[in-house]
């Protein structure tokens, strides 16, 4: 966003968090604090990984359709719900305008696509945490959040997750 005449320019497009089950309160916090700071609407989305985006659906939001149509993967709905409940309970009470969105496919690109169709102002995602079983995710999935940093034409805030010992540092 380049810089309006005599100071830096305001943010206008809602900030987009990337959310997981089990992920850990700080991602959900973090953008809603930025959210509420610059007054922005906070649109919280989860990329189901067992459908993939319909043809023509650009941003991957509208129109999904299950990768087996025999059903195995109906836990999408309760995913959503569940979600959807947790994220009411954490914002309730904060002055955040939220919403929820549901997301085909895979994750940094669906997150991308999406920020790009509503005009995002940033991305929020939690970075991978520590622990045999994320870095053997990350070994075969990759990061969403520095697949998203690379790809982006809006800034991309990665939350970190875990502990983080600086005496390693060294």
């Amino acid at each position: 966003m380049p810089l309006a005449k005599g100071g830096p320019a305001r943010l206008t497009g809602p900030v987009l968090a990337g959310v997981l089950p089990h992920q850990p309160r700080t991602v959900v916090e973090k953008a809603a604090e930025v959210a509420l700071s610059a007054g922005l609407e906070l649109v919280l989305a989860f990329a189901d990984v067992t459908s993939f985006p319909a043809a023509g659906d650009r941003d991957g939001h509208l129109a999904a359709q299950a990768i087996d149509p025999d059903g195995i993967d109906d836990d999408a709905a309760a995913i959503s719900e569940s979600l959807h409940s947790r994220i009411a309970d954490q914002l309730d009470g904060t002055g955040v305008q939220w919403t929820f969105v549901m997301l085909a496919g895979e994750p940094a690109r669906s997150l991308g696509r999406y920020a790009a169709s509503i005009n995002a102002s940033m991305i929020v995602v939690g970075t991978k945490e520590h622990g045999l079983g994320p870095k053997f995710e990350g070994l075969v999935t990759g990061s969403v959040a520095l697949h998203l940093a690379h790809r982006q034409n809006c800034p991309v805030l990665m939350v970190p997750l875990g502990r983080h010992d600086p005496s390693r540092d060294q």
